[in-house]
């Protein structure tokens, strides 16, 4: 009686999903083997100058002032016609200054709103930090899922913030998307955001397991509690998204990326939570059953 209601039903076409979601990483994984990522300065250290000209101002002027100091090859990204973002190799401080003054007296004046000096040790130190993030935030969530449902549960919602984790930065490193710290920021957000979406669909479940009727087959009240939860996830996720393309479109170079992190995390969020987590638990449940069986015979 349940399946009738639904359009189509979720679990009964989980080998679906699952195609989608590795035919979505698994091209991300390759790139990540073969190129890597485009790390920032945060990562491989260098200098950053975000800048503002008194006048319009073209890429080639200001690459021609950097070509006197042998940076011709510095990253110059230019947000309008006088704020620029130049990425160099790590600069002291009287290198920073000289080419801070030339770009200026060769430009008709700019002004400096922000300068950073980024050494290598400190990339390491954030990438540990990352991990250890990430892997506290997972023990955690496996423990609470545990106790608050299951820990098959757990461990399916994981293996779902890992599919988001993995589409993120796949993308990246297939498009060589340049990554700062705000980047690791973007990805511990997207793990809280999609554990929540996660865990409402669980509790909708326990709450439809509690008020089963005879006969009801797991994979029919899996699938009703999805389609019951589907347009609070779909609109949850709309709001958001509308925010972050508000601030792609608006909101300048600088979070550019985390914003971009965001807008495939989140999106990924909402897919994995849907048509991974729940499904990928009752396959878990399927091998339980299968393997009570051969536990009695032995």
């Amino acid at each position: 009686m349940l399946r009738e209601r639904m359009p189509f039903h979720f679990i009964k076409l989980r080998k679906i999903w699952y195609a989608i979601s590795v035919l979505i990483i698994v091209p991300g994984i390759i790139s990540l083997f073969s190129q890597g990522l485009n790390m920032g300065i945060d990562f491989s250290g260098g200098s950053l100058f975000d800048l503002k000209f008194n006048q319009p101002t073209a890429v080639e002027q200001v690459r021609s002032v950097l070509g006197g100091f042998g940076l011709e090859g510095a990253s110059i990204q230019r947000s309008n016609e006088t704020d620029f973002l130049i990425r160099t190799r790590e600069l002291t401080e009287e290198e920073s200054t000289k080419v801070v003054q030339a770009l200026n007296e060769k430009l008709g004046g700019v002004t400096l709103q922000r300068s950073e000096r980024v050494g290598p040790v400190v990339g390491r130190e954030l990438i540990m930090k990352a991990l250890g993030a990430l892997a506290v935030a997972s023990v955690l969530m496996v423990i609470y899922i545990a106790w608050r449902f299951e820990f098959k549960q757990g461990v399916a919602a994981i293996i779902s913030l890992l599919h988001d984790v993995l589409v993120v930065v796949g993308i990246f490193s297939i498009f060589q998307i340049e990554i700062d710290s705000a980047f690791i920021a973007a990805i511990l957000t997207i793990i809280g955001y999609s554990i929540n979406d996660t865990i409402v669909i669980f509790d909708r479940i326990r709450e439809n397991l509690l008020n089963k009727k005879k006969g009801d087959a797991l994979e029919d009240i899996i699938n009703a509690s999805l389609w019951q939860t589907i347009a609070r996830s779909i609109n949850t996720v709309l709001t958001v998204e509308f925010v972050l393309v508000a601030l792609l479109l608006l909101g300048g170079t600088t979070i550019r990326s985390m914003v971009l992190a965001l807008l495939v995390g989140v999106t990924s969020g909402a897919y994995s939570s849907i048509f991974n987590a729940s499904p990928l638990w009752f396959d878990f449940k399927r091998l339980e059953r299968r393997g009570r069986p051969r536990t009695a015979r032995a």
